[in-house]
C-alpha cells in the first residue's frame, strides 16, 4: 500500500541509517545517494501492481539509502519490505510489502550508480579517453574506474583508487567477478604505464583475490616496446599463477593492441602495432596457450582478433576460444558471429523475390574476414548484399574496427557509392542505449542526410532476416 509519510516519520527513517550506507562507501567518498529514479516498469511485476511509474524515484529499502543497482539487489532479498518513494511531485509516500526472497520487484532506473562514477586516477598515456578531440559530450570524457559497473556490467577498472570500505564491500557482498586491466604484473612497470605509485600493489591484490575465493578477468593492452615480448610473457605467466585448482583467482586474461588516435598527446612515445609487432606477439603466445591447456585445462590467455588480422594471419578455429570468456573485449567476436551465421544460414531460399539490394557497413579491419558471410548471401538468387569496409578519417586511422566507426566515417566513405535500398549499420557503432555515434552526430542526423534509410543490426540472425525479406526501414 502506498502512504504518504509525515515530516516526522521521514526524520525517524533517515536516523535509522547507518553512515557507512548513506554515503561513506562506494561511489565518491562522503557523497549522500541521490533517489534513484524509476525508469521503467515490468508488465505483471510487483511494481506495477503497487502503482510505480517512471518518474517516481526510490529513496530508500528498509530504511537504507541504495547507493547502486547492487544494493537494491541485495536490500530487495528481504521478504518484508519498506519502501521510501518520491512522487514526480515530491510527495513522500512508504510503500510495505511483502514478496518471495527471490522475487524482484521489476523496476528499471535511468542510472546503475546513484552515489556517483568512480573515476580513474591514472594517467596511462594509452588511455584512450585522452585520445579524444576537445567539445564532444561530457560523457565521452568520463574516466569510468568503478568497481560496481565492473561487477554489472563488465566494463574493465584498474584496482588503483579503491578505498578500504571498497575492499570490504566487495568480499562481503562477493562482488564477483571483477575485470581488471593488469598490462602488467611486475610492479614498477605497472607503476610506470599506469604513472602512478599505487599500480604496484597489484600482486597482492590477486593474492587478496584468491585468499576470499573472489575472481577476476584480466586484460592486458600491449604496447609496442614497454609491455610486449619478455614482459608479455612474464604478465601471463604470473597471472596463469592464479588460475588453478577448483576456484582459481583470474579466470582468464585478454591480450589486446593499444590503439592510437590522431588526437592522443604529443610526445608520448607510444608507437602503434603493425604487422611485425603483431607476428611476434602472437608467435610469443600461442606456445603459452598450449602450455596453459595441458597444465591449466584451458588455453586461459587469448588475442584480440585484431592480431590476427593486422598480422594478415588466419584467425584461430572457433573451437580455441573455448566458452568465449573474453568475448566482448573482441577475443573470438568474429568467430563467434561466423558461427551464429551458419546456424542462422542453413536452410538459405535458392532465390528472394522481389530483388533487394542492400549496403552493410564494417570497420576495414574485419571486412576481409566477413567476405565469406557475403560470397553466401548473395548465392541466393535475387539478393545483393555490397560490403563496404570503411577506415576512419575521424580517428586518423585506416585499420579500424566497426566499432570505433563514427557519423562522420560513415559519411565519408560511402559518399557517391551505390548502397541500394538501405544502409545497415551494426548496433555496436552506438553508444549503449543511446542513438549517438562516438563523435556526437546522432542517428537522425545521419539517416537526414543519406540518401536511403538505416537499419541497425543487432547480430547474425538480424543480418539474415533482413536481407531474406523483413520489411527495412528508418531506424
Amino acid at each position: 500500500m502506498w502512504t504518504e509519510l509525515s515530516a516526522e516519520a521521514t526524520a525517524a527513517a533517515r536516523e535509522r541509517e547507518p553512515a557507512a550506507v548513506a554515503g561513506e562507501i562506494g561511489g565518491i567518498p562522503g557523497r549522500q545517494p541521490m533517489p534513484a529514479e524509476v525508469a521503467s516498469v515490468e508488465p505483471g511485476s510487483i511494481a506495477e501492481e503497487l502503482g510505480f511509474q517512471p518518474g517516481d524515484r526510490l529513496v530508500s529499502i528498509n530504511g537504507v539509502r541504495p547507493r547502486d543497482l547492487i544494493d537494491v539487489q541485495f536490500l530487495c532479498g528481504d521478504e518484508d519490505l519498506a519502501l521510501e518513494v518520491l512522487d514526480p511531485d515530491g510527495t513522500r509516500h512508504l510503500v510495505e510489502l511483502e514478496k518471495d526472497a527471490d522475487e524482484g520487484l521489476g523496476l528499471g532506473f535511468t542510472e546503475a550508480l546513484f552515489d556517483g562514477l568512480r573515476q580513474c586516477n591514472n594517467h596511462c598515456p594509452f588511455c584512450f579517453i585522452d585520445q579524444q578531440p576537445p567539445g564532444r559530450r561530457d560523457s565521452l570524457y568520463l574516466k569510468d574506474d568503478d568497481y560496481r559497473l565492473s561487477f554489472l556490467y563488465g566494463s574493465y577498472l584498474t584496482l588503483t583508487n579503491l578505498t578500504a570500505a571498497d575492499w570490504q564491500r566487495i568480499e562481503q557482498q562477493r562482488l564477483s567477478p571483477l575485470y581488471v586491466s593488469v598490462h602488467a604484473t611486475d610492479p614498477e612497470l605497472r607503476s610506470r604505464l599506469l604513472i602512478n605509485p599505487r599500480a604496484a600493489l597489484l600482486p597482492q591484490q590477486l593474492s587478496w583475490f584468491a585468499e576470499r575465493q573472489l575472481q577476476i578477468h584480466a586484460q592486458v593492452v600491449v604496447c609496442p616496446g614497454l609491455n610486449d615480448g619478455d614482459a608479455l610473457e612474464r604478465t601471463l605467466r604470473d597471472l596463469a599463477g592464479f588460475a588453478a585448482g577448483d576456484w582459481p583467482a583470474v579466470l582468464s586474461a585478454a591480450v589486446v593492441p593499444v590503439g592510437l588516435t590522431r588526437f592522443r598527446p604529443a610526445g608520448d612515445s607510444l608507437v602503434p602495432v603493425d604487422r611485425a609487432c603483431a607476428r611476434a606477439v602472437i608467435e610469443r603466445l600461442e606456445p603459452l596457450q598450449r602450455e596453459f591447456a595441458g597444465r591449466l585445462g584451458s588455453r586461459f590467455a587469448w588475442l584480440s582478433d585484431e592480431w590476427y588480422l593486422i598480422a594478415g594471419l588466419p584467425l584461430p578455429p572457433r573451437a580455441t576460444y573455448e566458452d568465449l570468456p573474453q568475448q566482448e573485449n573482441g577475443v573470438g567476436s568474429i568467430r563467434a558471429f561466423l558461427e551464429q551465421l551458419d546456424a542462422a544460414t542453413t536452410a538459405l531460399p535458392a532465390a528472394v523475390t522481389p530483388a533487394r539490394h542492400y549496403s552493410w557497413v564494417v570497420g576495414k579491419l574485419v571486412a576481409e574476414a566477413l567476405q565469406p558471410v557475403v560470397k553466401r548471401l548473395n548465392a541466393v538468387a535475387g539478393l545483393t548484399l555490397t560490403l563496404h569496409g570503411l577506415p576512419s578519417p575521424y580517428w586518423g586511422q585506416d585499420q579500424v574496427v566497426t566499432g570505433l566507426l563514427t557519423g562522420s566515417d560513415l559519411l565519408d566513405g560511402v559518399a557517391d557509392r551505390p548502397l541500394g535500398q538501405a544502409l545497415l549499420l551494426p548496433r555496436v557503432m552506438l553508444r549503449q542505449g543511446e542513438p549517438v555515434f562516438l563523435d556526437d552526430m546522432t542517428l537522425d542526423e545521419l539517416s537526414a542526410r543519406l540518401p536511403v534509410p538505416v537499419h541497425l543490426l543487432e547480430g547474425a540472425d538480424d543480418l539474415v532476416s533482413v536481407c531474406l525479406g523483413n520489411p527495412v526501414g528508418a531506424a
